[in-house]
């Protein structure tokens, strides 16, 4: 029984090439993604996204998938500034903000009039 749950074991999970190979695919690649990033934003566009990217990581790496897929279609054509920047997070913000509703609903008691 063991040695069918071992074999049954190793056979899910990756050899060390495997995930070597894996993880160094992965660090190209945001090697790569940083690198066209620093192409397409200006110094300070990139400190704030820094920035942003400390406070809230997924924002940060939604805004810089916005940004490389307007680059990728040709829409950037300039590097993007720091004012750019922020009126492209002001549009994010406004279309990602939730909308919450509070309502209070009072209980009646047996001695209200």
């Amino acid at each position: 029984m063991q040695e069918l749950m071992a074999r049954h074991g190793t056979g899910n999970q990756q050899n060390p090439e495997q995930q070597k190979a894996q993880d160094e695919a992965k660090r190209e690649a945001e090697e790569r993604r940083q690198m066209m990033l620093t192409q397409i934003l200006s110094s300070e566009a990139r400190e704030r996204l820094a920035r942003i990217a400390l406070v809230k990581p997924d924002k940060a790496r939604g805004v810089e998938d916005v940004l490389l897929r307007a680059a990728q279609t040709g829409q950037i054509v300039e590097k993007v500034s720091e004012e750019r920047l922020i009126s492209l997070l002001e549009q994010i913000n406004s279309q990602t903000t939730k909308r919450t509703k509070v309502t209070i609903q009072r209980r009646r008691g047996v001695d209200d009039d």
